[in-house]
């Protein structure tokens, strides 16, 4: 796989938004074949570009990296689709009450491709739970070379 710009799904992209899911930014098109064969180590990294938070009111946010026969990777609803990682649901909260991980510059996420089958296009999910986000935005690609962090069982990015 070589990866380039086209390997973005996000860069400064919107969370702000009433609860519910959406895909977020660009879809990946593998050219039909899914990611079969590939024996490189790929990389998803969701980063935090501005701080996410809510109108006060704590609330969830949750990241899924899917596949899926068709570009709108099912309508936006992960239960209709392959799902390959979640982040499981993130805490939001007021500016400064979040969970570390939504702080402007931080790993949301870090984790290296699970092997397995996937479908022709390629995409992250991201679902707001409980109460509206009022601001906030995420950067989402693939890499070769992550950032030195890595993911824990319970999915928070730590220091290698």
């Amino acid at each position: 796989m070589i990866l380039d710009e086209r390997n973005e799904f996000a860069d400064a992209v919107s969370v702000a938004g009433a609860a519910g899911s959406a895909v977020l930014g660009d879809v990946i098109d593998t050219g039909g074949d899914g990611l079969e064969g590939n024996s490189e180590e790929v990389y998803l990294v969701i980063q935090t570009d501005t701080e996410v938070v809510t109108g006060g009111a704590a609330g969830t946010i949750q990241f899924d990296l899917v596949s899926d026969s068709l570009a709108t990777l099912g309508g936006g609803v992960v239960g209709n689709c392959t799902l390959h990682f979640s982040t499981g649901a993130i805490t939001t909260g007021a500016a400064g009450s979040n969970d570390p991980r939504l702080n402007a510059g931080e790993n949301i996420a870090v984790v290296e491709l699970p092997r397995g089958t996937y479908e022709r296009y390629l995409g992250v999910i991201y679902t707001i739970g409980t109460t509206a986000t009022t601001a906030g935005a995420v950067n989402a690609f693939l890499t070769n070379n992550p950032p030195s962090w890595k993911a824990t069982p319970e999915n928070i990015p730590t220091p290698v």
